[in-house]
């Protein structure tokens, strides 16, 4: 078999190591709003293009969550990375879960931003056939992108959105990838895993709301929180990237090995704005 290499680009010297993983609609510049304001000396961040976007965009595969989840852990190895966190928008929040599934030992934390549930997400026909043939209507794009940010965006932001996803991702590959994210359940896989786990809901985000990650992420991880940006929807790096990065890096930066005591802290923290609050307590 022909070894294969995600590309990806690092950024940082940070003892903590951190994969970066993008979702359906993005490579990884996915993250480049929040790239300038990063702490780059506490953290190593990987940037990754999974297969069928970006610099892999012609790369063959299976495209589907336990692949990347595969790739992800090869690529550790490659780094000489022992142990690790990923942070995973939407279908890399996915991806995120599979290597739990894959590796639970080998992870430090997992942050998903707007994460799909590792029980897949069901949707209805005419929902379904609008994302199937986004594939290749530039117009399903937009719905999708304006639906999931409340339809409160501007249209130029939207446009440019939807410009940058066929940029960087092959239409087969991304409808191949639909079928993975969405229709694949894995969650007894995961179900009870004690990695300290992070959920991130944008408030303007029907289709991924605080209240699905509550049913799920927060049911499956003993270890695990869901908390709600209350300024963004579904593009929480578009949207609100301080707010972001300062809840994330605030989470990751808790870590202590073998202790998750300080979880609790994290519970009792709040922004005086109101521009994100916590959605449940430790179990």
């Amino acid at each position: 078999m022909t070894s294969f290499t995600l590309p990806h680009e690092l950024h940082g010297d940070g003892a903590h190591k951190v994969f970066a993983v993008h979702g359906w609609f993005a490579d990884r510049s996915a993250y480049a709003s929040v790239l300038p304001d990063l702490d780059v000396l506490s953290f190593t961040y990987a940037l990754v293009d999974l297969r069928g976007y970006g610099e892999a965009k012609d790369s063959a595969g299976a495209y589907t969550t336990a692949e990347a989840a595969q790739d992800l852990l090869e690529l550790a190895d490659r780094l000489g990375w022992e142990r690790f966190s990923v942070v995973g928008h939407s279908m890399g929040g996915s991806v995120a879960q599979r290597l739990l599934a894959l590796a639970p030992e080998r992870l430090r934390r997992i942050v998903g931003v707007s994460p799909v549930p590792a029980s897949g997400l069901p949707l209805p026909a005419e929902q379904w056939e609008l994302f199937a043939d986004a594939a290749h209507l530039p117009e399903n794009r937009r719905a999708i992108i304006d639906f999931t940010t409340g339809g409160v965006r501007p249209a130029a932001w939207l446009e440019r959105m939807v410009a940058r996803s066929l940029a960087v991702s092959d239409p087969k590959a991304f409808r191949a990838w639909l079928d993975s994210w969405a229709g694949e359940d894995f969650h007894t896989e995961v179900a009870g895993a004690r990695v300290p786990a992070l959920a991130l809901a944008g408030r303007l985000d029907p289709a991924l709301s605080a209240g699905l990650l509550r049913e799920t992420w927060r049911r499956w991880y003993p270890y695990g929180e869901v908390r709600e940006l209350a300024g963004a929807g579904h593009y929480a790096m578009d949207e609100s990237p301080l707010e972001l990065i300062q809840v994330v890096e605030a989470f990751l930066d808790a870590d202590d090995e073998d202790d998750t005591d300080d979880l609790d802290e994290l519970n009792d923290l709040d922004y005086a704005d109101g521009s994100w609050a916590a959605e449940g307590e430790q179990a």
